[in-house]
Formats: C-alpha cells, structure tokens, sequence
C-alpha cells in the first residue's frame, strides 16, 4: 500500500512508519520539517524491512499556502497514488488561556486543523485511485466532546475537536468515492510532545504501543468504519 505519514520524524509518527514499514512491501511518504530525524527514519525502516520503501520529505506544514505549489509536486513525484493518510502531526502550546497569544493560536490553527484539511482536500485524487482509501486523524481526548478538560489547553483541544467534526462532515461528503474517514481521538501517549508540554508527566502509554494499534487500525478498518470519532485512551493528562 502507498501511505502518507505527516508529524513523522519523532514520537508517534516516526513509529509508525517504523511499523508500516516492518508489516510489509508498503511504500510510506513521511512528512515533517525535521530532516535528521527523518534520515533517522529511513535507517530505521531500512533495517527493519528491506523491501519496504520510505520516501521522506522536508516541509514546514505550517505553511499551508504552500501545499499546492511545492508540497503536492513532491508527492506525486514518488507514488502514482494513495491508500492510506494518516494526519498526525501535531503542535501542543500548554498556556493559560489569558496568556496564549494570537500567533500561537495561529500556529496550532495551522498544524492541528488547517493542515490535514488542506493536505486531505489535495490529495483527493490520489485517494480515488485507490481500491480502499482511508484517512485517518489523529486527534485528541481533549476535543472529545463530554471528555475531561485540562488547563492551558483551551486552544489545543479546541483545534483538535474541528479536526473530529471535520472528519464527520468528510465521511458524508466522500462516501460516493467510497472514501472512508475516521478519527481517533488519543489518550496520553508518551511522546516527546506530551513529554515538552507536560515536564514530569509519564504516560502509561509508550508510541509503540499506540503505533502498532493505529497501523493495524489504519490496514484494516476502513470497510468497517466511516465517520467515526473513536477514543483510545486508558489516561488523559
């Protein structure tokens, strides 16, 4: 399968190319702004499956107005087509809302909502021409509607739960393309961006576990799931 990974160059991105890559002969597009770790990557995936292939590609995704004209080239200049996107990338500003500014709301604007959002709306084509597309979000408890709520992340959560209800309003309007679209709405997992929000704070839930639920997840369910919001957690922090 051909499958695009943004946020994959630590945490649970940079684990779940691993795993895709360890599961079979899959072509994975990884995407983040971080080029060392997504070198890091490649020799990862490498040693855990030869006959995998990752294609990594250096790009801000905050800088959503340039999808069409240079990120969306790269893309096609490595698979004809896609099967499986998985919107992963995310940035987390723990701040009492009084104190947040507006460039910081922006900012998590722009990788938590308006990035998957645009990403998915291009890449539709590539997705038609595939038997079983299936994008998949990656959101959060926090925008989970009825979950617990947590101070200083009035911004973060709320980007995440547009991010849920998008996924709903595309499961309606794509479904004659036979494109399925979930959403799943995470727990604490113990990655470097909980770990930087939440100094001391260790999740129960290590990136491997996770990664290996969200590949078999992403493989697997999209003829038995469609606009769904789903919560996978044990603990929210």
């Amino acid at each position: 399968m051909n499958i695009l990974i943004t946020g994959a160059s630590r945490g649970l991105g940079f684990e779940l190319a691993l795993r895709f890559a360890e599961l079979g002969d899959h072509s994975i597009v990884a995407i983040s702004r971080n080029e060392a770790g997504l070198k890091e990557l490649k020799n990862g995936c490498i040693r855990k499956n030869m006959k995998a292939h990752l294609y990594p590609i250096a790009f801000d995704l905050e800088m959503v107005e340039k999808y069409e004209a240079e990120l969306l080239p790269k893309i096609a200049q490595l698979i004809p087509h896609i099967d499986i996107i998985i919107n992963n990338a995310g940035l987390l500003i723990n701040k009492p809302f009084e104190s947040i500014s507006l460039t910081e709301t922006e900012r998590m604007l722009r990788v938590n909502f308006l990035a998957p959002a645009q990403l998915s709306r291009l890449l539709l084509p590539y997705l038609r021409k595939s038997n079983t597309p299936h994008i998949l979000n990656i959101s959060s408890m926090g925008g989970f509607q009825g979950s617990q709520k947590f101070p200083g992340l009035s911004i973060y959560s709320s980007t995440k739960g547009a991010l849920a209800v998008l996924t709903e309003c595309l499961a309606e309007e794509l479904k004659e393309f036979n494109i399925s679209v979930n959403c799943l709405a995470l727990g604490s997992v113990n990655t470097p961006m909980l770990n930087e929000a939440f100094p001391g704070y260790k999740s129960p839930v290590s990136a491997l576990s996770m990664a290996q639920w969200i590949a078999d997840f992403a493989l697997n369910s999209s003829g038995l799931f469609n606009g769904k919001i789903i919560p996978v957690a044990i603990t929210t922090p």
